[in-house]
């Protein structure tokens, strides 16, 4: 497959190849007005990150292990099972699924319309002038094992007046090049620094009127790239709360 290269924060940056058709992690990120970085705007997520420097204190609570809710089973299963877990709203169920435990969450955050046209670039932002979006909110969390390694996770909405036009934003910003929304920075919201989103793993998926974007990232030890990915669709289903 063609190699898949976004332009996030100015930089053209090679992600791979396109999967199953999913929307690009560049979307996952948005712009909170008064929260750190230049003019009080900050960004959720950035280019790469090696897990180098995480804050102790925001992850001083990864440690003592996790009980394993299914002993024995596949890491297809765990995930499949967490999933549905997420869906009925039981987000410590959820992540203990796949052996995770929740360490911090920023305040879910909720922006007016324009500050969508104001998070994107190109012809994304060409997008959202002419068919804004009616919501923009997400949450940003950190997630451990007990065991020392730790993932940050960033989930996105953004919600449109039809179905038709979120289906219509996921084809634009999935196109190579197409532009961005600029991403929160991990270190102003939740503490942990020396962390940024790869846009690597991540999980898109359709909720009524809107498109609801997940991405992880290893924050801390050692977390395969399958797991990333497990958590990156488990945290696609959990309520925005």
């Amino acid at each position: 497959m063609a190699d898949n290269w976004k332009t996030i924060n100015g930089n053209r940056v090679n992600l791979g190849s396109k999967n199953g058709g999913k929307v690009a992690a560049v979307a996952v990120g948005l712009v909170i007005a008064g929260v750190g970085g230049a003019g009080g705007l900050g960004t959720l997520g950035g280019s790469a990150g090696s897990g180098a420097g995480a804050g102790a204190e925001a992850l001083s609570g990864n440690t003592g292990g996790v009980a394993d809710a299914l002993p024995g089973r596949s890491l297809k299963t765990r995930r499949a099972e967490g999933r549905e877990s997420a869906k009925r709203g039981n987000t410590t169920e959820a992540w203990g699924r796949l052996r995770f435990k929740e360490l911090r969450r920023a305040p879910r955050k909720a922006l007016r319309q324009a500050d969508c046209v104001a998070a994107a670039s190109d012809k994304v932002r060409d997008f959202l002038i002419t068919a804004p979006c009616t919501s923009l909110d997400g949450i940003l969390l950190a997630v451990g094992d007990g065991n020392g390694n730790a993932a940050v996770i960033s989930v996105v909405r953004v919600g449109f007046a039809t179905r038709k036009r979120a289906r219509d934003f996921e084809r634009v910003e999935a196109v190579q090049g197409s532009g961005d929304i600029r991403p929160l920075d991990v270190a102003t919201t939740l503490g942990i620094t020396g962390v940024t989103m790869t846009g690597h793993h991540y999980h898109a998926r359709p909720d009524g009127t809107g498109m609801v974007i997940a991405e992880a990232d290893a924050a801390d030890g050692r977390v395969d790239k399958e797991t990333l990915d497990a958590l990156a669709d488990v945290a696609a289903h959990l309520p925005l709360r």
